[in-house]
């Protein structure tokens, strides 16, 4: 043994859990490697462990935030299928409303023509007015006064006429009315328009009322001849 080992004598350390003066238990502290300048620094061993939970908490960290986005991409395709699979469903639902509309068309142009000729009445015209209310319920529509511009996305031309009283081509009358399901055109509205006459028919009107008209000096003439008299 050595004479500074001597001089220091024997080192006890104290490791009862229980404080004996205060009666509390003790928290576990841990053990600390000395450093030259006599401050406790960790020892190699709880160095690497500390660097190893810090690498490892990354790695959690990194894994999650990848997983939330793929969770989020799957959420957002799969919102987009959804929506497209509504979107088709509906769409097929008005094609095939649409196209039973189209086939009871011929069947309402008979109530109409009954009910002009005074021959919709009794059990005829009950059951006739139960289809139109049906049919008005699933969104049929009709279009088509005399009067209207004439448009040729919804109108078709069956007859046509020319008229100085009006500024554009107009349906005069119509034939037929059209129908449409949810602004789609079932059928177009039959009718007759009419549009302003050219300018050269314009003209030789004007130039025959003109060439019609006594003129002016014989007008007076016989009015004074009629006078003398």
């Amino acid at each position: 043994m050595t004479s500074e080992s001597h001089d220091q004598g024997p080192v006890i350390r104290d490791r009862r859990r229980i404080d004996p003066e205060t009666g509390q238990v003790r928290e576990p502290q841990a053990a600390a490697a000395p450093s030259t300048d006599g401050e406790a620094t960790l020892g190699p061993d709880a160095a690497a462990a500390a660097v190893g939970d810090s690498d490892g908490r990354f790695e959690v960290a990194a894994a999650l935030a990848e997983r939330t986005a793929d969770l989020q991409r799957l959420q957002a395709e799969y919102l987009n299928y959804k929506r497209r699979v509504d979107r088709d469903r509906e769409l097929t639902r008005q094609s095939a409303i649409g196209s039973v509309l189209t086939s009871l068309l011929p069947v309402l142009d008979d109530i109409g023509r009954a009910r002009e000729h005074g021959e919709l009445t009794g059990g005829f015209k009950a059951v006739a007015e139960s289809l139109e209310r049906t049919l008005i319920g699933l969104g049929l529509e009709t279009f088509g006064e005399a009067g209207e511009p004439f448009d040729p996305r919804i109108h078709e031309a069956l007859m046509h006429s020319y008229s100085d009283d009006v500024d554009g081509p107009v349906c005069q009358a119509v034939l037929q009315v059209g129908y449409r399901h949810s602004d789609r055109v079932l059928r177009p509205a039959r009718v007759a328009v009419a549009e302003p006459s050219p300018p050269d028919q314009q003209s030789s009107s004007s130039a025959q009322a003109t060439a019609t008209e006594p003129p002016a000096e014989a007008v007076s003439a016989e009015a004074a001849t009629e006078s003398t008299e």
